[in-house]
């Protein structure tokens, strides 16, 4: 999974204020339309705030991730501490584009298939970018980030173990098998539904993961100004 998760991350586009890779500031809808597979969120029965995030493109522009939010948008750490910041709910859904293996953009080299462990790497990175601790002192704050940020990685590599539990959720209906766990930053989960040809991966905080469900996004244009 390991090289894997490095070139998810290698081929995403700038991701502000967070780890490489992760899903960051809000963009425009247009990097989502470029995107040859579906795209997912929570399904109807949430009835709160829907809203972009970031996409991540291949070097050649191909895009193999993204990722749409739910409830109230969280703010990324800048460094002081934001008032309410804690409190606030929210879920982000990941969709990861299902991959072969490939050769590089450039030629040089051959990428992994991507997989569950990419899914569950971007959702630990990207709660991460969201839940560092205020009170840390801004030049403490990158070596706590490199080390939670290695720890995802490793825990997303190692999915049949704990502290991985499983987790059925609906995906269109049907009920697909997640892995699920949960820290004192928010709670990460990933999964791979029967069709759509991705993977998905999703975070929160202040919302349960229990009783969620997953739906492909008819309009991603709807969560452009929502």
């Amino acid at each position: 999974m390991e090289t894997t998760s490095r070139a998810v991350a290698q081929g995403s586009g700038p991701a502000e204020d967070g780890p490489q890779g992760v899903p960051g500031t809000r963009r425009s809808v247009d990097g989502y339309l470029m995107a040859s597979f579906p795209w997912y969120g929570l399904d109807e029965a949430h009835t709160g705030r829907r809203w972009l995030m970031q996409v991540g493109a291949a070097a050649d522009g191909t895009v193999e991730h993204g990722s749409t939010g739910h409830g109230e948008e969280p703010t990324l750490r800048t460094g002081h501490a934001v008032p309410g910041a804690e409190r606030r709910r929210f879920a982000v859904v990941v969709t990861v584009a299902g991959r072969p293996v490939r050769r590089s953009a450039d030629g040089t080299g051959v990428l992994e298939a991507t997989s569950v462990s990419s899914a569950a790497w971007l959702a630990g990175s990207g709660l991460l970018s969201y839940t560092w601790p205020a009170q840390m002192e801004r030049t403490l704050r990158q070596d706590w980030l490199d080390q939670q940020t290695s720890l995802a990685w490793e825990l997303a590599d190692h999915l049949d173990e704990a502290p991985w539990t499983t987790l059925s959720l609906p995906v269109d209906g049907t009920p697909t098998e997640f892995r699920y766990r949960e820290s004192e930053y928010g709670w990460v989960l990933a999964g791979s539904p029967e069709e759509g040809g991705v993977h998905l991966g999703a975070y929160g905080r202040g919302m349960s993961a229990y009783g969620m469900g997953f739906s492909v996004i008819k309009d991603i244009t709807a969560y452009e100004e929502r």
